[in-house]
């Protein structure tokens, strides 16, 4: 797999994956609604992406924010 996800996309993964989690967390407890926890699953996307610095939306439109073309 290459790499399309640079250090600031990464970074802005992050910080969404964990605000998703917090919003989903305090709602659900708040609420005592079981439909926030529906805010995990693109919080789990986003920090898998992140973490392998790598997006299939991202290699479908053929964008690159990664700057390096690293081969496999």
């Amino acid at each position: 797999m290459r790499k399309n996800v640079g250090p600031t996309d990464q970074t802005i993964r992050y910080v969404l994956a964990i605000v998703l989690v917090v919003i989903a967390v305090i709602g659900n407890a708040q609420f005592e609604s079981r439909h926030f926890l529906w805010l995990l699953v693109p919080a789990v996307i986003l920090g898998f992406t992140a973490a392998v610095s790598w997006c299939g939306l991202y290699r479908v439109f053929g964008i690159n924010t990664c700057g390096i073309d690293e081969e496999e």
